[in-house]
């Protein structure tokens, strides 16, 4: 792995995550631990973790109905979702992947066929720009070396406008609200004002220069959006 992939554990039962824990660390990852979907969401929103490990019976809010509301809420909806549960019913199994979940592990399972799933999520998952270069229109962006590229000269971004850019080319050709932006780039619960986004905006064109400033796009009423078409 290039970096730790974050994982965020949610089960009630605090010997469970532990074992989990364990057995990720071991495999290189970085485990971060809720026990109930409430803590959870705001661990989401605060870490943006790379994968969710969801237990499927929890008190209150159960893993299936918190997994239906991060694939409603556009700042989650793209988070791979384990679910782990003691259920094996067919329907159950149905009712899961009917909600958005990427995979489904029954209980009990061994450290070795979580691993081996988890790492086939993330990588079915994964798009280029997050563990592989993109490039577009002559632009490339390579996050392992964490350069950006304009025919092949090294362009100078800073940290936010390196992630601006890394959000803008895996995301493309769709218009995002500042508020969006700020959602996604600098986090849910970051409290900075939209006026921001514009100012990293202007960074963002200037670094990439004349031969590519077309790809960030303002769109009038929304916010911005990247995308090699002009109209």
């Amino acid at each position: 792995m290039s970096a730790a992939k974050r994982v965020l554990i949610v089960d009630d039962e605090a010997p469970i995550r532990e074992m989990i824990a364990v057995a990720l660390e071991m495999a290189g990852y970085e485990c971060l631990e809720a026990e109930n979907a409430q803590q959870a969401h705001g661990v989401i929103l605060d870490h943006k973790p790379d994968m969710v490990l969801l237990d499927w019976m929890m008190p209150g809010t159960s893993g299936i109905d918190f997994a239906r509301r991060l694939r409603k809420e556009e700042v989650t909806s793209d988070i791979p979702i384990i679910m782990l549960t003691a259920k094996a019913e067919e329907d159950n199994k149905i009712q899961g992947l009917e909600v958005g979940v990427d995979d489904y592990i029954t209980k009990p399972f061994s450290p070795r066929e979580l691993v081996a799933r988890l790492k086939t999520v993330l990588r079915r998952t994964t798009p280029k720009g997050i563990e592989e270069p993109v490039t577009v229109d002559g632009l490339t962006l390579d996050p392992i070396s964490h350069r950006v590229l304009s025919e092949q000269t090294s362009l100078e971004l800073g940290p936010t406008e390196f992630r601006l850019l890394q959000f803008f080319m895996t995301h493309p050709d769709r218009a995002y609200s500042r508020g969006q932006l700020l959602d996604h780039v600098w986090g849910g619960n970051v409290y900075v004002e939209e006026r921001t986004v514009d100012v990293h905006i202007r960074r963002l064109r200037k670094a990439l220069g004349e031969r590519h400033d077309y790809l960030i796009q303002t769109v009038r009423g929304t916010g911005y959006r990247f995308s090699t078409q002009l109209s």
